[in-house]
């Protein structure tokens, strides 16, 4: 098994890794392309975003490997060849877990303990490269902003000399009230060996600027105008890379290791728990309406909140009447005074709670950061329980439907963990609710897949999803019926007639029963329904057994025409005496199901019919009166 599974992991894991790779390309091209950023560092970041990329291409590999390697088990009969010498599923699969399992606790140390060193890495060189100027690229017929403080324009150029031709350069350093624009017949541009600074040579042009002054009585109305054969210009511009400092990056989130961001949390918590203790604390002492409850105090430099004694009164005021008695002058300077002081204390309480939210946030991306060194690696066992079962159960090998598979069920995954995540980051979700969304979802399914692949269950046999469901609430089914090859305990005829003939009898009782319309309290005082309808089925369907054992092919091909009888899910439910006491009495409920059982009964009723009519024509075939009837 392992040889079977290890090319299929590696080969999957390294085309998941290009994938995202690429994927991240096309994210971060905008800030690499331009650069002059040389190979190696180029080599260096993408090795580092590989490694970094690791722990999400791990589960998909795992997924589409397992559904690979027992598809092809499936495909070329190898696992039914393996199940037939009496080894389980679970004994096949037992090499992968224990392999599976390894691979899991490494993913979880890797994420410990060198995920953190790379992403710093990563996102190093990557601001790093944000911060690096873009490479200076004229373009003709456009106008370029690359240069520091101007826009050059040029109307024509010589790729192979660089020299540029009829050059307008607009001065965007300054105020707009203060233009300068410099014209030349041509021109060319370069850079200094340090590459710190640009050289721009020009050739037969003009200056014009103008120099306000300001409000002055000299030059208050100045310019320049310049004409000159060739002119030079300096102009400081950095395009070399430098890469920033580690340290910056390491106390983030994503530098640190579980017991980093475990001694974060505490701290952040801490910090958050003091400064609303300070403003519950401020709150409380604040007064209302000019009456203090609370006094600050402190005891070895804690601070402490110490009741203040009620004002004991000989009787309680009336604030209505002293409100009452007041001028509208001074009513409005009282109700504006408690506007102001309402609105004051929601302001401080605002500005304050700004600190909470910003340390709230950052104590949530700590929380969501260690949920995902566990979260990450659970996923490589579940992935692994629902593709290797899935595998056994479509049979199906290659790089064909185990893909498409694989694809829609990470997509599934991708969408549910990508939602919790976002619920957690943003704190409308606990953060170990949104990060362990994803597992929980999928964890039943891998359960579900495994028993179904143990059991050698129907899990996408849609005909037996129908017959249950049809069952339940009620439709026509088809039966399928073949004649034996060889059949041990022949049928009877006399058997089949008595048999059929109480099928007919069986019928005719039940036909009274649902023929009968009854009241509303009729309906729940628990008439048999389900319990006639459960004998019923089971009677035919131990008559069909019985006549599937015949051999004579009439009888087999009408055996097929029996329907099967509805026992509707009212039927189930109000054979439940509590339920039944719950609809009776709560009435728009109950009188809908009365309703409804008016539908299930004239069915029920066409289904008992055709019963009597199929049995007694294999009666009559059994006698040889329908085999007459066709002769003539």
């Amino acid at each position: 098994m392992l040889q079977s599974f290890l090319p299929q992991f590696c080969m999957t894991f390294f085309i998941v890794l290009f994938i995202l790779l690429m994927q991240f390309l096309f994210r971060y091209i905008n800030d690499l392309v331009g650069r002059g950023l040389e190979i190696h560092v180029l080599a260096e970041l993408f090795f580092y975003a590989a490694l970094s990329f690791i722990p999400m291409a791990l589960p998909l590999a795992i997924l589409l490997a397992s559904l690979m390697t027992f598809g092809n088990l499936g495909e070329h009969i190898e696992l039914t060849a393996l199940k037939s010498a009496g080894i389980s599923l679970v004994r096949v699969m037992k090499s992968l877990i224990i392999f599976i399992v390894t691979i899991s606790i490494g993913a979880f140390f890797f994420q410990n303990d060198v995920l953190p060193q790379t992403q710093v890495k990563m996102y190093t060189l990557l601001f790093s490269a944000r911060q690096t100027s873009l490479s200076l690229e004229i373009t003709k017929g456009t106008i370029n902003s690359q240069i520091p403080g101007y826009n050059v324009y040029v109307k024509d150029k010589n790729k192979q000399s660089g020299m540029l031709y009829d050059v307008i350069i607009y001065g965007v350093d300054q105020p707009a009230s203060y233009p300068r624009i410099v014209t030349a017949d041509s021109g060319s541009l370069s850079t200094t060996k340090d590459e710190k600074h640009i050289l721009l040579k020009l050739y037969h042009g003009n200056w014009y600027e103008d120099l306000k002054q300001g409000n002055g009585s000299f030059g208050k109305e100045m310019y320049r105008r310049e004409s000159f054969h060739d002119k030079e210009i300096m102009i400081p511009y950095d395009a070399t890379f430098k890469r920033m400092d580690d340290n910056n990056m390491k106390s983030q989130y994503i530098g640190k290791n579980m017991n980093e961001l475990l001694h974060s949390i505490d701290s952040v918590q801490q910090k958050v728990d003091s400064i609303g203790t300070s403003i519950a604390n401020e709150l409380k002492t604040s007064p209302m309406c000019g009456v203090q409850a609370y006094r600050l105090s402190y005891e070895d430099s804690v601070p402490k909140l110490m009741a203040i004694e009620d004002v004991k009164m000989e009787r309680p005021i009336d604030f209505d009447s002293i409100y009452d008695a007041m001028s509208t002058q001074e009513r409005q300077t009282v109700v504006n005074n408690a506007i102001n002081t309402a609105s004051s204390t929601v302001q401080n309480a605002e500005f304050r709670s700004f600190s909470i939210n910003e340390d709230n946030a950052q104590l949530r991306r700590h929380e969501i950061e260690l949920q995902k060194k566990f979260t990450l690696s659970l996923a490589c066992l579940i992935f692994f329980f629902i593709g290797a079962p899935l595998g056994a159960i479509i049979r199906k090998g290659g790089l064909g439907l185990p893909i498409v598979i694989s694809i829609i069920l990470f997509v599934i995954y991708y969408i549910i963990d990508n939602t919790g995540y976002k619920m957690a980051r943003d704190g409308y979700w606990p953060v170990w609710e949104g990060m362990w969304l994803s597992s929980a979802v999928l964890f039943p399914l891998g359960v579900f897949l495994t028993y179904k692949a143990v059991n050698d269950s129907a899990v996408f046999d849609m005909d037996s999803y129908l017959i249950v469901f049809r069952k339940f609430f009620g439709g026509k089914n088809t039966r399928h019926l073949e004649k034996k090859e060889m059949v041990v305990d022949v049928a009877d005829d006399n058997v089949i007639i008595s048999k059929m003939e109480a099928l007919m009898e069986m019928a005719d009782t039940s036909l009274v029963l649902f023929h009968r319309r009854p009241t509303y309290l009729q309906f729940f005082k628990g008439i048999p329904y389900h319990e006639t309808l459960q004998k019923n089925s089971d009677t035919l369907e131990d008559s069909i057994t019985y006549l599937g054992n015949s051999l004579n092919q009439l009888i087999i091909n009408k055996a097929m025409d029996f329907p099967y009888i509805s026992n509707s899910w009212v039927y189930r439910l109000l054979d439940n005496k509590r339920f039944n006491r719950v609809c009776f009495y709560v009435f728009p409920i109950g009188i809908v199901l009365h309703i409804y059982s008016f539908y299930q009964r004239k069915k029920v009723c066409a289904e008992l019919e055709k019963v009597k009519k199929v049995a007694q024509h294999i009666i009559d075939i059994v006698n040889g009166v329908d085999d007459n009837h066709q002769a003539h």
